[in-house]
């Protein structure tokens, strides 16, 4: 995987959400509560942000290192992939590359059965490939 752009939006997204959730939740604590009749000691509000605030950290030490790799999905997936020639029918190249069967071409060099391979490009629903060595 190809890493991405820096994660700075990411850190600077998680302490202004995390600020705001923990503004909300104290509101509940000290506003909303007592409104109807439930009273919260200070030590209560006061614990339960501190145990929010290590939640939070602790997921975004989870989650951070993922929003720094670009993810790899679709056609482009499949490039660098090996596989092998299945079959030659009709002067076309069927090769398996990740157990799925795919029309290919090879202009380096002939193909045969069983040879091993690896996807060079992909065009619509065409792979180019080249002999593995």
């Amino acid at each position: 995987m190809r890493k991405r752009r820096s994660g700075r939006w990411h850190t600077i997204y998680s302490l202004v959400s995390s600020v705001i959730q923990e503004i909300a939740i104290a509101a509940l604590l000290l506003w909303v509560l007592p409104a109807f009749g439930v009273k919260v000691p200070a030590w209560v509000v006061a614990a339960v942000l501190a145990c929010y605030a290590v939640y939070c950290y602790i997921m975004y030490r989870v989650g951070h290192p993922t929003v720094l790799y670009e993810g790899v999905t679709g056609p482009d997936a499949i490039i660098g992939s090996t596989g092998a020639v299945e079959t030659i029918m009709q002067n076309e190249v069927w090769v398996r590359i990740e157990g799925e069967l795919w029309k290919a071409s090879c202009p380096d060099s002939e193909l045969k059965a069983g040879d091993e391979v690896t996807v060079t490009a992909i065009e619509g629903l065409s792979l180019t490939v080249r002999k593995r060595t």
